[in-house]
């Protein structure tokens, strides 16, 4: 499993009601993907970031979710001007309080050197 963090500038004067309404217009998106197991809007005002975490099947699906058109509509919905940032992490176990489960992934990669 892969976690990935998302976060991108706000558009000037976009308040967090208006935010979130476009959180919630964009969550079918991703409760339709099937690689994506799950995501956590991200909202931080001080600082004017939106984004997300998001726990993916694998690197690939990832990266595909978040190409070129992912990146238009970014831009479009909150003004990003390609302020994006993206950062991945290997996931090998989640402790799920929600459905009271701890996840593994289901075949480790061969161990690497930290």
């Amino acid at each position: 499993m892969i976690s990935e963090v998302v976060t991108f500038k706000l558009r000037p004067g976009m308040t967090r009601a208006e935010v979130v309404a476009m959180y919630r217009k964009t969550s079918s998106i991703w409760r339709n993907n099937p690689d994506c197991i799950r995501k956590c809007y991200l909202y931080d005002g001080e600082k004017h970031l939106g984004g997300g975490a998001y726990l993916w099947k694998n690197l690939e699906a990832a990266k595909k979710a978040h190409g070129d058109e992912w990146r238009r509509m970014i831009n479009d919905l909150y003004g990003s001007e390609d302020q994006i940032s993206i950062t991945y992490f290997e996931t090998p176990i989640v402790a799920d309080n929600l459905v009271q489960q701890t996840i593994e992934e289901e075949k480790a990669p061969a161990d690497k050197a930290a």
